[in-house]
């Protein structure tokens, strides 16, 4: 069966678990003075829990609040510097992504830059991201929501954006696509105003 046969649905599959969310996600980091930096005192995520990481107390690990009580952890060592380089290939980390108040969107680049990290802004079609890179290069990606979504009914808009744009013809899903996704579920449409930015596809 080729992936495009395979149906793009907000229901559950038929499988034999189902999960109920994001625990948490580690991250092999540098040092925690670098990452604290990056993280909490960029970032804004409140450093939550330190401790030893219990495969190897050698390391320290920290537990950051990414802002809806999802946990970003590192594993860090005093004795490893920060690295501006990242390691490609299969298995690999590409990037991750955190929600920015479409509201303080514009406050959120002009803190980058004020600490000194270079930033690419693009219009994805279905929301707007910011895109850095962190302490050790690792890309991380700031995004913003052109319309409100509630959270509960993300997956479901969605996957209804999808079927307009398979209906569309459409390479990816743009901004029509999620706006008549909202409007055929039947949900009020607030649309943020957020600044422009290049469309579609580009390089991070």
């Amino acid at each position: 069966m080729s992936d495009e046969s395979i149906p793009v649905t907000p229901e559950l599959p038929d499988s034999p678990v189902h999960m109920q969310g994001t625990d948490h996600i580690t991250i092999w980091g540098s040092n925690a003075e670098d990452t604290i930096e990056f993280y909490r005192d960029l970032l804004g995520m409140p450093l939550v829990l330190r401790q030893p990481n219990l495969d190897d107390p050698s390391q320290t690990h920290l537990f950051f609040d990414t802002g809806d009580g999802r946990i970003l952890t590192f594993f860090v060592s005093d004795d490893r510097p920060s690295a501006r380089g990242q390691r490609g290939g299969v298995g690999a980390v590409h990037h991750l992504c955190f929600s920015v108040d479409p509201d303080e969107y514009e406050e959120t680049m002009q803190a980058l830059e004020d600490a000194g990290y270079q930033y690419n802004i693009f219009d994805r079609g279905i929301f707007h991201s910011i895109y850095t890179r962190d302490n050790n290069g690792l890309v991380i990606e700031l995004s913003a929501d052109k319309y409100e979504i509630p959270n509960d009914r993300r997956g479901e808009i969605l996957a209804k954006a999808q079927e307009l744009r398979e209906d569309d013809g459409a390479e990816y899903a743009k901004d029509e696509h999620l706006r008549g996704a909202i409007e055929e579920l039947g949900l009020e449409v607030v649309e943020h105003d957020l600044p422009d930015a290049s469309a579609g596809t580009g390089g991070l």
